[in-house]
């Protein structure tokens, strides 16, 4: 699993996480594991897998460290 920091939310049920890579990796609320969607704070640290979606990768069993 990879680790990284929730980069920013939104009002529509997504956000991004930063991974240290540069590029976040885009999740989606139905991805996260253990809290509701709406417990979630920028800033928080994740634990992720990496997955790919219609648009690319994103990220998947979005679970906070």
């Amino acid at each position: 699993m990879s680790e990284g920091t929730i980069k920013r939310l939104t009002d529509k049920g997504f956000g991004f996480i930063e991974n240290g890579t540069g590029t976040d990796m885009f999740f989606h609320m139905s991805a996260v594991e253990g809290v509701r969607f709406d417990e979630l704070r920028e800033g928080q640290k994740v634990s992720y897998t990496e997955g790919r979606g219609p648009k690319g990768p994103r990220a998947e069993n979005v679970r906070v460290l």
